[in-house]
């Protein structure tokens, strides 16, 4: 070898030595020590922190990732990447601290207790706050807050998967998924979209992209309209009358667009649905916590132990702790302050929303990526009839009818499994299944990984 060879390799062994400094001492920096009122028998890492997206624009997303614990073997399990929707919601508010997180935060909005159907427990699940704005993510431009959109939003996510992976390098190539719930029934099939199509003609991507699932998702306007109002008509939540105004008024509308005659039977819905959590119709809404498990004593004791409709207000309470930003490594000084668990700017001037996901769907399913899709059936704000609407659009064959699902001898659910798609309901769930059924999620999410149908 001569001496320009050895010079050349000589400088390739500094520059490799230079970047796997790099991003160790980035994982270094990442890397939480311990949130304040963590419990003592935590076996999993975690790291959170920032990716930056736009540098002319200052523009960051905040992330926390959770890894499985050291007995499950991290190192061998797949990455999933969470996103909550609204849009404008915070996924660590939500996915992360009352969902599918580690932990859940006790009333006092100071102390943590482990979830044992906790995710990470089958994989290293990534949580995201997106689009900047959202969360502890930010922007340098304020303009940016008021510009979000469709678009924009999985522009900006994949351009953090393809940073966050240079800062994780040990996660490339690794089976990786996308999930999430709600408005990010627009987010996920977008994102999986450009994955896929950026992916396109390598062999070996780092993003090894496999599928994606979605939870009581925003799916297609159409579909939505017809499906929820059947929902609340056949559910005895509105009066005939009103059920026959918005079909003849909504239907065909695009969500964005309302007509007035649309939005006065909108109105009217709510009117008579009273005090009500649409997002989980047979569960009262948060009033005041103890005297609501005082009430229930007795008569639901499964809700009074599983279930608290008071839980976003905790996550409110813990974040906004400087103790817990600064043990998240939070940069609060660009978010505007307090931490909230929605930003009304992001959501209020929503640029673009795309009517329908449906081509996405046939685009993606036609290239044979994994997609399951599943239902809370007690939520009437994206209800389990509006999906099955959206998914008989795609005139998919059937491979296996729809069938009762189990856990422990008691359905879970049902199911149907279509060529390129599996569809899952969750029975007694809300619009948040893993808040309110975090066991039978946490089998659908399993079964999903394994690309198993539910057990039946």
């Amino acid at each position: 070898m001569g001496y320009p060879q050895l010079c050349a390799l000589f400088l390739l062994f500094i520059s490799v030595g230079i970047c796997l400094a790099s991003y160790i001492e980035d994982q270094k920096r990442d890397r939480i020590t311990q949130l304040p009122g963590q419990p003592t028998n935590v076996r999993f890492a975690q790291y959170s922190g920032y990716v930056t997206v736009n540098e002319q624009a200052g523009r960051a997303l905040f992330y926390w990732l959770v890894e499985s614990p050291a007995s499950r073997g991290p190192r061998s399990r797949p990455l999933v990447l969470w996103l909550n929707g609204g849009p404008g919601c915070s996924s660590i508010a939500y996915g992360a601290a009352e969902e599918i997180g580690p932990f859940r935060i006790r009333p006092d909005g100071k102390s943590l207790y482990l979830n044992p159907y906790a995710w990470n427990n089958l994989a290293n699940i990534l949580f995201l706050e997106s689009p900047a704005g959202v969360g502890f993510s930010y922007s340098n431009k304020t303009s940016d807050l008021y510009t979000a959109g469709d678009q924009s939003t999985a522009e900006d996510a994949y351009t953090f998967l393809v940073n966050w992976f240079e800062r994780f390098p040990q996660y490339k190539h690794r089976e990786f998924y996308i999930a999430g719930e709600s408005y990010a029934g627009h987010y996920v099939p977008q994102l999986a979209k450009v994955v896929y199509e950026k992916n396109k003609g390598i062999k070996n991507p780092a993003i090894n992209f496999k599928g994606f699932m979605v939870g009581n998702a925003v799916t297609d306007d159409h579909h939505d309209f017809v499906g929820t109002f059947e929902y609340w008509w056949t559910h005895g939540l509105i009066s005939d009358s009103t059920y026959k105004m918005l079909r003849d008024a909504c239907d065909s509308e695009s969500s964005q667009h309302p007509s007035l005659t649309c939005m006065e039977a909108l109105k009217r819905s709510v009117a008579e649905q009273g005090n009500i959590d649409p997002y989980s119709i047979f569960t009262r809404p948060c009033n005041d916590t103890a005297s609501l498990r005082r009430s229930l004593r007795g008569r639901y004791p499964w809700m009074s132990r599983a279930y608290d409709p008071c839980t976003e207000r905790y996550s409110d309470l813990y974040f906004n702790h400087p103790e817990v930003q600064k043990a998240l490594h939070a940069n609060v000084t660009g978010i505007s302050y307090p931490w909230e668990t929605c930003s009304d700017i992001v959501g209020n001037y929503w640029t673009d929303s795309p009517q329908s996901m449906l081509p996405i769907y046939q685009e993606l399913i036609n290239a044979s990526i994994r997609i399951w899709v599943y239902s809370g059936d007690t939520d009437a704000v994206v209800p389990v009839t509006a999906t099955r609407y959206s998914i008989d659009a795609l005139k998919l064959t059937t491979i296996v009818n729809w069938y009762p699902w189990y856990d422990n001898g008691k359905v879970g659910g049902w199911s149907q499994v279509y060529k390129g798609l599996t569809l899952v309901t969750v029975t007694g769930a809300g619009h948040e299944v893993p808040l309110h059924r975090p066991r039978q999620a946490f089998i659908l999410f399993r079964s999903f990984l394994e690309n198993k149908p539910m057990p039946s």
